[in-house]
């Protein structure tokens, strides 16, 4: 399967292919994959979120899903990269990580049919959808600043073609350690189903993304931490967490809070004995 991916060489970015252990440019140069600085595989004009999609995260929480999907945006200035750093603002804890398929966007797509939408994607990357919980009891509606701070969006490592979605494995690591197993086929609404969804009233552009939700065990990580998704015949994206330099500004806005809801949520839920947590790392 063609793998694509983007990278800084020479100062300026450039679309490279996969060759082995080396990426080649498309005028023959050619830089190690562990050397390369490397860049988000795609330069959205949007990135749009499905809430709830895996079986095992809904059965997490306990709920029910609604007959239709719904989604959250995360803006582009929340993009990152393979390797890249993932800040965690100075004053917040509940940071969590997400494991999750990207679907990007080949075509311009607007009011088309599921059975037509793979014609419009381009390829597949992997995402991790990082969610600063510290903001939940604010932003739970529009999930803004929950899903939406910088750095909390890397795709990466590259944009494979010609994938296909059905039965495939999915794993996030935390130091090496398994944390969240799961698989494309546990998808409620699948990658078609969405990409039509969106398309009804939103214009999909080419390198959008969509980003098709994660399995059950979402749990905070803290700076020092090694984070990776691997997606079988996808590739893992790799990234670690950093404190950021400052803190929130506590003279304007909503300030972080550990409430029931934000600690529930970052921990796995409305668990049976509301209120009782592992310890706080």
């Amino acid at each position: 399967m063609p793998e694509f991916r983007r990278v800084l060489l020479d100062g300026a970015a450039v679309q490279v292919t996969v060759d082995g252990d080396e990426l080649v440019a498309g005028d023959g140069r050619r830089v190690k994959s562990d050397d390369a600085r490397h860049l988000p595989p795609v330069v959205p004009s949007k990135v749009i979120a499905v809430h709830l999609n895996h079986r095992s995260r809904v059965e997490e929480f306990g709920i029910g899903l609604p007959g239709t999907p719904t989604y959250f945006h995360k803006p582009t200035s929340a993009l990152n990269s393979h390797r890249g750093a993932i800040v965690r603002p100075e004053g917040c804890k509940w940071l969590n990580y997400e494991g999750e398929v990207a679907i990007v966007i080949g075509r311009t797509a607007r009011n088309i049919a599921p059975a037509e939408a793979g014609e419009y994607i381009a390829g597949y990357t992997v995402a991790n959808d990082f969610g600063l919980h510290d903001f939940r009891d604010t932003d739970a509606g529009s999930m803004l600043r929950v899903k939406g701070s910088d750095t909390l969006c890397p795709l990466g490592p590259g944009l494979v073609t010609d994938w296909d979605f059905h039965g495939k494995r999915l794993r996030t690591y935390v130091n090496g350690e398994v944390v969240q197993d799961g698989s494309t086929d546990e998808m409620t609404w699948d990658m078609h189903y969405l990409v039509a969804d969106i398309a009804r009233t939103i214009t999909l552009y080419p390198g959008d993304v969509l980003l098709s939700g994660t399995p059950a065990n979402s749990r905070p990580v803290r700076p020092g931490d090694v984070v990776e998704v691997e997606v079988e015949g996808l590739g893992r994206l790799t990234n670690h967490v950093v404190t950021g330099p400052t803190p929130v500004r506590a003279d304007v806005g909503a300030q972080p809070t550990e409430s029931e809801e934000v600690l529930s949520t970052a921990l796995g839920g409305d668990w049976e004995f509301r209120g009782i947590r592992p310890p706080r790392r």
